[in-house]
């Protein structure tokens, strides 16, 4: 079912990423970073400075040609129509990089690191605009779509965050760990040897909406009200650590990758349109959320998943690799997946239409 596409690297690919125009660049270990065609053919490659592995790459919005790449505790910017010594460098992390973000009016430039920082980059003055911190490391950052002053991060101090770029402190945030504990769940033993440490967020293209993958192998979804969010659904995906959650553009389809080698495909729109159809309880739930993770707040929604077992998988692949990315792509007129593993090779396979 899988098409194989090898020949870019000879290491373990960690990141991948689309451009516009259907260019797929993958990053991987020992400084390699590939571009492929659509039909998985390498067609450029390049090994950068101090062979530092390459943990995220990322296509400008609105100059396709322009390529982020982390390496190490280095930003290069590249130029893929020419894949050679980098345009620019922005060293401004302290510790090594997990994820890149760029906001859609292509001005700023979020790096998120081991540390626990998120630098925020002004790409016109090529300074440091903000610097925001999680009190562990940060696994991932996100731009909201259509605003371009607001990003949400999750890190493994088990916090998801919500920014506003013109406060240094976060507007909103949710500890994960204690949102279990104070359900009560019969699983909440459990959660001291399996805590929902945060490893991805994706935010759906309305930009209300944003996904987080967790050790506990839980996802769950948020929504964005003003200057907070709530959850909406949380869910048990995979029977290890969710490593990625992405949603495919347009919609409410959510990918999901673990480190039980499964890749999943969700379709949450059924699920989330039930929860709008409550304005009265969900307002009842943000009234209620004086504290940063409301406990009403998190029996309402384990009540509703229960009520609703149709969280169910509209696709599931058995990889048999740890999940280290999710890119979706489209080619030859359909939408793939594609997946980076342990191996030095990308997995693509092909998703249902919607």
């Amino acid at each position: 079912m899988a098409v194989k596409w090898s020949g870019g690297h000879s290491s373990s690919v960690l990141c991948l990423t689309v451009s516009a125009e259907g260019l797929v660049a993958s990053g991987a270990e020992r400084g390699e970073l590939a571009l492929w065609d659509g039909g998985g053919s390498p067609v450029a490659q390049l090994r950068l400075p101090q062979a530092e592995d390459v943990t995220s790459v990322l296509f400008s919005c609105r100059r396709p040609s322009t390529l982020y790449t982390a390496h190490g505790e280095t930003i290069s910017v590249l130029d893929v129509r020419s894949l050679q010594e980098p345009l620019q460098r922005f060293h401004v992390n302290e510790e090594e990089i997990n994820c890149l973000s760029v906001n859609d009016t292509d001005g700023l430039l979020a790096a998120a690191d081991d540390s626990g920082a998120i630098k925020v980059v002004d790409l016109e003055s090529k300074k440091v605009s903000r610097s925001l911190r999680h009190s562990n490391i940060c696994s991932s950052v996100a731009f909201r779509p259509q605003r371009p002053q607001s990003l949400v991060s999750c890190g493994l101090d088990m916090q998801v965050m919500l920014w506003n770029l013109q406060k240094v402190r976060p507007l909103w945030s949710t500890n994960l760990q204690e949102c279990e504990m104070e359900e009560e769940s019969p699983q909440s033993a459990g959660q001291f040897f399996n805590p929902p440490l945060a490893h991805s967020l994706s935010v759906a293209s309305c930009g209300n909406i944003f996904s987080c993958g967790a050790q506990d192998g839980k996802v769950r979804l948020f929504r964005v009200t003003g200057a907070r969010f709530e959850q909406e659904l949380e869910f048990q995906a995979h029977s290890l650590g969710v490593s990625q959650v992405l949603f495919v553009p347009e919609g409410y389809w959510l990918l999901s990758g673990g480190n039980d080698g499964k890749v999943l495909l969700w379709d949450l729109s059924s699920n989330l349109g039930k929860q709008q159809k409550s304005p009265a309880k969900s307002l009842h739930r943000k009234k209620a959320q004086a504290a940063a993770c409301s406990r009403k707040d998190g029996k309402l929604n384990k009540a509703a998943s229960n009520e609703h077992p149709g969280v169910v998988p509209k696709l599931s692949i058995e990889h048999g690799e740890k999940v280290n990315w999710l890119s979706c792509a489209e080619i030859k007129g359909s939408r793939r997946v594609l997946v980076a593993d342990q191996s030095s090779s990308v997995s693509a396979y092909p998703l249902p239409e919607p």
